[in-house]
């Protein structure tokens, strides 16, 4: 049981086994081919799936205890509360993957239902890691993600995880048959060559505490120490673009006259593009999460605003609209709702906001609109020293393979990074560190398959495990079969 249930774990970082991800599901379809019973299946997926969310996102409690204002023993309810919503997508899957085991079809059609469940997650509310974001440093699987996303690596592994499931459950060798996917990835597009990039961007990494009770003079001294060390990084490196991460401190755009004036000053002093994190306002009042683009000469090019919040740090999901009454401290930011791509003299980046990365077919949509350069700039702060870091840098990395972009991450603390089209970190800042450092990156064009149509695979998928799980209840509905058992033909009526 241990072993069902701690399995899928070991392959995410924290762990660090991730060549364990295409037999990831085994011990799993192993125990519902054995469970005849329904209601446990049910539950043995629940429970498995409890124990996931537990073990990789141990860090959400953290977050709601320190930065959230909880408590200890708010915090674990609330977190609690979580694990259990979220694992009921494994558990519909351990029900409906009982039936399919049963099937000539098994092997596609459970691979197929664990893709599309696993697409769901962020249409309920809340995705992290997926199953295929553990073939980030395979090349091979790797290859299926221009095509299908992340959600198509997912698929190989569920199938091959299904192939030896049902080898172990003694099925018959024909299943074998189904290996052949594998060298078949061969035939895709192998991964962008690696490059020497020529563009320049000065990425800032503050280090800024988000315990600090900040005053109006401590404040202003951390904004000017911020100018002042891009400004001297920038004459040293004469950068295309300046990054800001992800606002940690009180740096307000709209609201502060003094950085207002600041922000645009710094970019016409570095000849540079200044992108940077900011709080800004609807017209109602309502707070947005939002990333601002200056051109060299100061004016604005255009703002974006967060249109994926992170439950709890930014909203309340309505299931857990308790949580209101426990603390107050939570933000209560809205979100965006435009897709924004700048212009940046000849070519057009695009910026999506820490947690968004986690949402492939949000982020295409930028490189769908003419991106040439991925932007990722985020707070990991909140994570603390926890493992919650690795891993959003390894989503990350897929979104950079999807649409065959460079991706520059700008961090608070870490991890910032540059990531090529292949998802190969290029260069990386050391961790909790202020500093501040010239990066390369390139600007690229075209578009692939999954930039294109999104997740077209996945849910295709879905409607596949369902045309496939009624296909299965067929022969219970075939019309007077069980009538003409019973009667005999002596009995029979002329």
């Amino acid at each position: 049981m241990l072993l069902i249930l701690l399995y899928p774990n070991l392959i995410f970082p924290g762990f660090g086994l991730p060549w364990l991800a295409p037999v990831a599901l085994v011990p799993l379809l192993i125990a519902l081919a054995l469970e005849p019973r329904p209601l446990w299946r049910f539950l043995l997926g629940e429970f498995a799936g409890m124990v996931y969310w537990f073990a990789i996102c141990y860090w959400i409690q953290f977050v709601l205890e320190v930065h959230g204002g909880m408590g200890r023993w708010g915090s674990w309810a609330t977190f609690a509360l979580f694990c259990v919503a979220k694992a009921m997508h494994l558990a519909i899957f351990s029900l409906l993957a009982a039936v399919l085991l049963k099937t000539r079809y098994a092997i596609p059609a459970i691979a197929a239902l664990w893709t599309g469940i696993e697409r769901t997650h962020g249409t309920f509310g809340f995705a992290w890691l997926t199953l295929g974001n553990a073939g980030i440093d395979m090349p091979l699987p790797l290859r299926v993600a221009p095509f299908a996303g992340v959600y198509g690596i997912s698929f190989v592994f569920a199938l091959m995880s299904a192939v030896v499931a049902l080898l172990i459950l003694r099925r018959g060798r024909k299943h074998l048959y189904w290996l052949a996917i594998v060298p078949g990835l061969l035939l895709l597009p192998d991964l962008p060559a690696r490059e020497t990039p020529t563009e320049t961007a000065l990425v800032l990494q503050p280090n800024m505490s988000e315990e600090e009770q900040w005053t109006s003079a401590s404040a202003a001294a951390e904004r000017d120490h911020i100018i002042r060390e891009s400004l001297e990084a920038a004459e040293r490196s004469n950068p295309q673009i300046i990054i800001w991460p992800e606002s940690p401190g009180p740096l307000y755009y709209y609201r502060d006259p003094t950085f207002h004036q600041e922000a645009m000053q710094l970019a016409q002093q570095t000849h540079a593009y200044f992108l940077f994190g900011t709080v800004a306002d609807t017209p109602e009042g309502a707070p947005l999460n939002s990333a601002v683009l200056l051109a060299p000469d100061g004016a604005l090019v255009d703002r974006y605003d967060k249109i994926n919040l992170v439950p709890f740090g930014e909203y309340v999901p309505p299931f857990f609209g308790f949580v209101n009454r426990i603390t107050q401290e939570i933000s209560d930011f809205v979100p965006g709702n435009r897709i924004v791509v700048f212009p940046m003299d000849m070519h057009r980046l695009a910026v999506f906001i820490c947690y968004e990365s986690v949402f492939p077919n949000e982020v295409r949509k930028f490189v769908k609109g003419g991106a040439n350069l991925l932007v990722n700039i985020s707070n990991d702060g909140y994570f603390g020293h926890s493992a919650a870091r690795q891993q959003h840098l390894e989503v990350a990395r897929m979104r950079a393979v999807e649409n065959r972009r460079w991706l520059i991450r700008s961090t608070n603390d870490g991890i910032t990074a540059v990531i090529d089209p292949a998802g190969r970190v290029d260069e990386r800042l050391p961790m909790y560190q202020e500093t501040t450092a010239a990066m390369h990156f390139a600007f690229r064009d075209g578009t692939t398959v999954y930039t294109d149509y999104g997740d077209w695979f996945a849910w295709s998928c879905l409607a596949a495990a369902i045309f496939a799980l009624l296909w299965s209840q067929r022969p219970h509905y075939e019309p007077g079969t069980s009538v003409n058992r019973d009667v005999s033909p002596a009995r029979r009526r002329p």
